[in-house]
């Protein structure tokens, strides 16, 4: 497996084990993280602490230039609101761990010339998965149902 995907999926896991929800990312820049986060709703009782935001909050401010040589992780397909960051800032790449138990806007992303790549990862979906069969109330507080 990919050691960048590896890296998001240790963050998923460190936001399961603080009570969060377990999405992980991380941004790589020129073979190097940048900056890596995981989702912290609950955490920090944060509305927009997903964790491509947290991700890229960690990264610090960086140049256009920068973003523009970047490739963001996820475990799981960015939504709405982080695939406008990536539009926003010009990532030219994302890297999706799964899009089976959520599939954020991927097809506009694409449209708009990002290049997006399904891992389709075991692990990534088995997180999400359980997560989603045991904590349905959280799950559905912000982006599910």
């Amino acid at each position: 497996m990919d050691e960048f995907l590896e890296a998001a999926i240790e963050e998923a896991k460190k936001g399961l084990a603080e009570g969060g929800i377990p999405i992980g990312s991380v941004l790589v820049i020129d073979g190097r993280i940048a900056g890596r986060g995981h989702n912290q709703r609950v955490q920090k009782v944060s509305a927009v602490l997903h964790a491509e935001m947290d991700c890229l909050e960690n990264a610090g401010r960086l140049k256009a230039v920068d973003y523009r040589r970047a490739t963001l992780y996820s475990t799981l397909s960015p939504c709405d609101m982080c695939s406008g960051t990536v539009l926003l800032y010009g990532i030219p790449r994302v890297i999706v761990g799964e899009n089976r138990t959520f599939r954020g806007p991927e097809d506009y992303v694409r449209s708009r010339g990002v290049d997006i790549v399904v891992v389709d990862s075991r692990e990534c979906r088995d997180l999400m998965e359980r997560f989603i069969r045991e904590r349905p109330e959280l799950w559905n507080e912000d982006i599910g149902e």
